[in-house]
């Protein structure tokens, strides 16, 4: 090879590499702004490392309702209909750059959760009682939230929390009845006296100007006319369900909630 030749592929290779380069800082730069811009928006629901909250833990490989970068700005974009998540009113470029952040989050390792999931199912069905108001593959009751894929909808920091202080993340606004949000959103117990007497009570489970549907602890459904109601008392803030910071050791709640991360909707229950 000649000296002239020689030099040529240097240069080539040279620029090819500081092509890589601009365009390696270029996606970094990006993924930064793009963690900028989750921390604002995204981490008070997913977690400041997307580990899960509220909203579903990100830090994964593959996320079910966004199994692609196209799908995951769709979602980031116009939200989740029926559920919590919102859309977004950022620019485009701004939602690329947090989808491209979401994406960097499956790289890093899972969450560790400790605690036994198989102690935390027995716990879950006897010590706590937890199927008489939940259902996990349509067996359990139906007056608490269906559990089959919390473990995808809630982070281990959440559950634990919804464990041991239920009414901390239970709707304290006195909005409406909304048919298309999720039941977290919708949740109100609420009493009623009919006029002749009677005292009934439940979660609620529809809502208009001039009827009202209600789930009572032993799963049947009640539907009232508000006018033929005596008092009708909305109890908002409130839950049903007993707080376990008692019930259960620092590692029982570490296997319950070590079970409770593991329901993903693909394992039935025997």
């Amino acid at each position: 090879m000649t000296p002239r030749k020689y030099l040529q592929n240097a240069c080539i290779l040279l620029g090819t590499l500081l092509f890589l380069y601009a365009q390696r800082a270029s996606s970094a730069g990006e993924i930064a702004q793009g963690e900028r811009l989750f921390q604002a928006h995204c981490a008070g629901c997913h977690g400041p490392k997307g580990e899960g909250g509220s909203g579903p833990t990100l830090a994964a490989p593959a996320l079910v309702r966004a199994p692609t970068e196209e799908s995951l700005i769709k979602v980031i974009a116009e939200g989740v209909p029926g559920t919590e998540m919102p859309g977004s009113r950022l620019v485009k470029e701004q939602i690329k750059q947090i989808a491209d952040f979401v994406r960097s989050l499956g790289q890093l390792p899972p969450e560790r959760v400790p605690g036994d999931p198989q102690r935390g199912k027995e716990l879950y069905l006897e010590k706590g009682g937890c199927a008489q108001c939940h259902a996990i593959n349509g067996r359990g009751g139906a007056f608490g939230p269906d559990l089959t894929e919390i473990g995808s909808l809630r982070g281990a920091r959440y559950l634990r929390v919804a464990l041991t202080d239920p009414e901390a993340d239970v709707p304290k606004s006195f909005s409406v009845f909304r048919g298309d949000a999720s039941i977290p959103e919708n949740f109100l117990l609420v009493r009623v006296v009919t006029k002749d007497g009677r005292r009934l009570g439940g979660a609620r489970v529809n809502e208009d100007t001039f009827s009202i549907q209600f789930r009572d602890a032993a799963n049947r459904i009640h539907s009232f006319f508000k006018s033929d109601l005596a008092e009708l008392h909305k109890d908002w803030g409130k839950s049903s369900m007993p707080s376990y910071r008692d019930l259960f050791s620092k590692e029982e709640l570490d296997d319950v909630v070590a079970f409770l991360v593991s329901l993903r909707g693909g394992n039935k229950e025997n």
